[in-house]
């Protein structure tokens, strides 16, 4: 599978497909970092765009007008991004559930409203553009090819970092405090600070999409805000399936190439994109990933199983050639 990412732009063709594949990794990155939160704190979030957003707009705001370099800029929109998730977790994990989902919309929708009306910083429905791409090593992402090399770098650092993550022993915990929270605070553990630290590391990780986002499209304005963007990461999760490592990217794939590729034939693709996240829920209700896993475990049970001495049994010629 490495070597099938890292030659992509030698067998995808033209620039066209080389960089619908970088979308495809920026999409995979933004939903792993929704999956956290969704998937393992079993919190579901409709405002997670804000942190691509605000990432965006803080990195490109930063290059633009103080005139800092790249990696500083990133390094500041992170930590300004890391700080408003950690301020954000405060209010919304006051409650749970329904509550927590309309809170988070909530959230994002002010940020939406701020970055369409603060028209002196952000740009308003105009949004920011005019920016460059950084040059990491004097490498030059203007090309297609160097930019989907450094998108799969980045995206291959983050999904480590969240498989470490999931499998130590803070992951298992983040997985008690989703399916038993009662019993996890009477076993003396601290559920609520640990779904904010989950709420925080989730909203990072989403200010990393952000800078790659930026990065690729030179521009941003607040549809990437919008709740529209937080409901087409949160299909690609669900779709893919929460919880597990490969379903976010699963579905980031699936929902990047109905909108690109279908779009070009369809005029009412989200319509088929409807019809196709209905027919997940009704016939692969845990993900595409998890719903082929369980095809593959019942394909392997339905195969029988050879004896070898019974084989060798029932072939006289084979039984004199065996040692």
């Amino acid at each position: 599978m490495a070597l099938v990412l890292a030659t992509a732009p030698y067998w995808l063709g033209g620039d066209y497909y080389i960089n619908l594949a970088t979308q495809v990794l920026i999409a995979a990155l933004f939903a792993l970092s929704l999956n956290l939160l969704v998937g393992y704190a079993g919190l579901v979030s409709l405002g997670h765009a804000g942190y691509l957003g605000l990432s965006a707009y803080t990195s490109a705001w930063l290059v633009l007008n103080l005139k800092w370099g790249h990696l500083a800029a990133a390094a500041g929109a992170l930590g300004f991004t890391g700080l408003m998730a950690a301020v954000f977790g405060l209010v919304a994990l006051r409650a749970s559930g329904l509550s927590f989902l309309m809170i988070t919309l909530a959230l994002g929708q002010v940020l939406w409203g701020l970055a369409y009306r603060w028209a002196s910083v952000t740009g308003g429905d105009n949004g920011l553009s005019g920016l460059t791409r950084p040059a990491p090593f004097g490498l030059d992402l203007n090309d297609a090819r160097a930019f989907y090399w450094f998108a799969l770098v980045v995206f291959v650092l983050v999904f480590v970092a969240v498989r470490v993550l999931v499998h130590s022993p803070f992951g298992a915990t983040i997985r008690g405090t989703r399916d038993q929270p009662r019993r996890m605070s009477t076993l003396g553990y601290d559920v609520w600070r640990i779904r904010w630290l989950t709420f925080t590391a989730s909203g990072v990780l989403g200010g990393v999409a952000g800078l790659m986002y930026v990065y690729y499209q030179q521009f941003i304005s607040p549809h990437s805000l919008s709740l529209a963007g937080s409901a087409e990461m949160l299909l690609m999760v669900i779709a893919g399936g929460p919880g597990t490592l490969v379903g976010p990217i699963a579905g980031a794939a699936l929902v990047v190439l109905l909108k690109n590729v279908a779009s070009a034939y369809i005029d009412r693709w989200i319509m088929l994109l409807g019809i196709v996240f209905v027919l997940i829920v009704m016939f692969v209700p845990g993900g595409i990933v998890p719903g082929l896993q369980r095809l593959w475990t019942r394909l392997r049970a339905g195969v029988p199983r050879v004896d070898a001495n019974a084989a060798l049994a029932a072939d006289p010629v084979a039984l004199e050639k065996a040692p």
